[in-house]
């Protein structure tokens, strides 16, 4: 009776997530959450100032250089605050967007890849249970059954 317990707890499958088992991967559960949250937290500061601000501002700037020297025209009610909200928007965005790439390299340094469009968001890796599970019914499938 006590092998038998033991052999049910050492193969135990993956824990199960309501909703999220495609995303499930035994290998990716190997990283540390607090590296992976000071890395997401770095991203976020310096996608700020770095290239977000800078963007954002300069854009601003730009809008209101051409405003001042007539190629934009100011509206009649708001001036050129419109045209320069809308530019400083358009900034902040490009600039946040044009930080991936760097994140993405963080997170590779510690080995884990992120999806996108040339990777597919499911896992790979499987356990030896899933593997001997697919295995068997792979061959009960290639083998024709007999009238």
């Amino acid at each position: 009776m006590s092998s038998e317990t033991t052999q049910q707890e050492s193969q135990t499958s993956p824990p199960k997530q309501s909703g999220w088992q495609m995303f499930y991967c035994p290998i990716s559960q190997n990283h540390d959450a607090e590296e992976i949250a000071r890395i997401r937290k770095e991203c976020k500061k310096e996608s700020f100032w770095y290239r977000a601000l800078p963007l954002s501002l300069g854009s601003m700037l730009v809008t209101q250089g051409l405003v001042s020297k007539g190629i934009f025209s100011a509206s009649p009610r708001f001036g050129a605050l419109p045209k320069m909200a809308i530019a400083g928007v358009l900034g902040f965005a490009v600039g946040k967007v044009s930080y991936i790439g760097e994140c993405q390299k963080k997170f590779q340094k510690i080995g884990i890849v992120p999806p996108g469009p040339q990777k597919k968001r499911r896992c790979r890796h499987t356990c030896k249970e899933c593997e001997a599970k697919s295995g068997s019914n792979e061959k009960e499938g290639s083998v024709p059954s007999a009238p």
